[in-house]
């Protein structure tokens, strides 16, 4: 039962993975592109969770971590250019 739980978890963090990385290439704006980064950073960071789950070690604990506060700071920074930007065009 484990074995079915963990190849049908692969195959739904795998497929959701292959339609971030399409949404990257061909997203018309660069907040989509941004959100489907961020949500390749999830799918990545509940791969290194299920990996961890599965064979009962902490070893990619800071690796997870660390994907969490990329991702965070990332989006942070791309919301805040974005929302400057609009400010600038109303402006003018």
């Amino acid at each position: 039962m484990k074995d079915i739980v963990l190849v049908a978890t692969a195959v739904i963090l795998g497929l959701a993975a292959a339609g971030a990385i399409i949404r990257i290439a061909i997203g018309p704006s660069l907040l989509d592109r941004v959100l489907a980064s961020d949500v390749l950073l999830a799918i990545l960071g509940a791969a290194l969770a299920v990996d961890m789950a599965v064979n009962r070690h902490l070893n990619n604990l800071m690796l997870l971590v660390g994907l969490a506060i990329i991702g965070f700071v990332g989006s942070v920074t791309v919301a805040r250019f974005v929302a400057e930007r609009r400010d600038r065009s109303n402006d003018s």
